[in-house]
């Protein structure tokens, strides 16, 4: 029988992709609420995304006659949609209680450390609108320097790293402007839950501080089946030197077996302690080389979307093969090693630089010329002309990501000399600040 999947802010690329993966023959793809009602907007109204979904997947499946899957490559508010629409028609979800262990940092923390104590930092909470605040810190341990974020973010917005007072200051100011956009919509979601003491306490507004971690990081996309928990990738994730903002993901990873295997090991005892399932996940870790020590950075309920083309050029499909397959109830068929090409990378063209004007972007001419330069190479430019960078979304605290290169070569040298090439070819222009 024909299966029908549908796929919460589903886009044009994506619904490609989708197209390409294995054994889909037989699946027709239904886009749920329109993505740029997703990225384009200040507040998300969680209540009317769940009621818009829940109108489209019902009157699609009424026509269609099924609804097999339900899925999402998006982190929020997609993935904390999912385990409402998934008991509501009757298909595989992860539970809510598992997903926010992960999803709510400060939650997260006390389960990773109840599992993986070893590779847990110092850590509390704090309330950014409350007096005196650097104390509580102090008073939990934390010592300079050390990391501030929400308990529900999403990549690096609004964290920040903290080596004086003054930091924190500034910090806390940008903090107390901005949290509540992500905030009031997570509440919305911790109030259907069923959440401990402890945990109803420290809302959407809290905040985590963590004592500072840091070596060679990467991610660990994996998934949880039937209580089984499989790793199928890793990917180093690269910074620019001396700042928090990532450069690229690279893929497959450098670091060393017996490092990669250590991970793992951490990674299937936590996921199986929170008790998570049926669902994709990543890990972020970071290897501190000099000491030889892994940390766990943070557990996400999804895969990486900027990992799906790395995927795709390396093994053969996008890793939303295993995304689609989870919802199907089936094995995922995830290929290793079938792409065309031996590594491949997503690099962030960055601004470092205060808010300012986008005075000139690359024209759609000069982006096809510069995606003909190597082959395996797509480009996304996030910002248009006569925009101002603070108007992108999701931004960390230290640049703007102003496009996105993906490129595949047969090494690591080659793929840096055709990024270098490409960046060359796209002309962006900024006002002064």
């Amino acid at each position: 029988m024909p299966k029908n999947v549908f796929v919460v802010g589903l886009n044009e690329l994506n619904h490609a992709r989708l197209k390409r993966l294995r054994g889909v023959e037989d699946v027709t793809f239904h886009g749920v609420i329109d993505p740029t009602a997703i990225y384009d907007t200040d507040v998300w109204d969680i209540e009317a995304m769940l009621a818009e979904a829940e109108e489209r997947i019902a009157g699609a499946a009424g026509a269609a006659g099924t609804v097999d899957a339900i899925i999402g490559y998006i982190d929020f508010p997609v993935s904390t949609m999912l385990p409402f629409l998934g008991p509501r028609f009757g298909v595989r979800s992860v539970g809510l209680e598992a997903l926010l262990k992960c999803q709510h940092k400060y939650w997260s923390r006390l389960v990773q450390r109840e599992a993986i104590p070893e590779a847990v930092p110092g850590f509390t909470w704090f309330d950014p609108f409350e007096d005196d605040v650097l104390d509580r810190i102090g008073a939990a341990g934390l010592t300079y320097p050390f990391f501030v974020k929400p308990v529900k973010s999403s990549g690096s917005w609004l964290g920040f790293r903290i080596d004086t007072s003054e930091d924190f200051a500034v910090a806390i100011e940008q903090i107390r402007a901005g949290i509540g956009t992500i905030a009031e919509p997570f509440d919305h979601v911790l109030a259907r839950a069923d959440l401990p003491g402890a945990i109803r306490a420290v809302a959407g507004h809290a905040c985590m501080a963590e004592q500072m971690i840091g070596g060679r990081q990467c991610t660990l996309e994996g998934y949880a089946q039937g209580g089984e928990v499989v790793v199928y990738g890793i990917v180093d994730s690269i910074r620019y030197a001396h700042v928090l903002s990532f450069s690229h993901y690279l893929y497959p990873s450098r670091l060393p077996e017996p490092v990669q295997e250590r991970m793992r090991e951490l990674a299937r005892t936590v996921i199986a302690h929170i008790g998570y399932d049926d669902a994709a996940f990543n890990v972020e870790f970071f290897w501190d080389e000099i000491r030889d020590h892994v940390w766990l950075l943070e557990i996400n309920t999804r895969i990486a979307k900027d990992h799906c083309d790395l995927f795709e050029q390396v093994d053969g499909v996008s890793h939303q093969q295993v995304t689609v397959d989870l919802g199907l109830g089936r094995r995922p068929d995830m290929p290793h090693r079938e792409g065309a090409f031996a590594v491949s990378a997503n690099f962030f063209h960055r601004v470092f630089q205060g808010d300012a004007t986008v005075e000139r972007c690359p024209t759609p001419a000069e982006i096809e010329a510069a995606e003909a330069l190597a082959p395996g190479t797509r480009v996304a430019v996030h910002v248009r002309e006569g925009m101002r960078l603070s108007e992108l979304p999701e931004q960390d605290a230290y640049s703007y990501a102003v496009a996105q290169v993906w490129l595949s070569a047969e090494d690591e040298e080659t793929l840096l000399t055709n990024y270098a090439r490409v960046l060359e070819a796209l002309p962006f222009r900024f006002s002064e600040t």
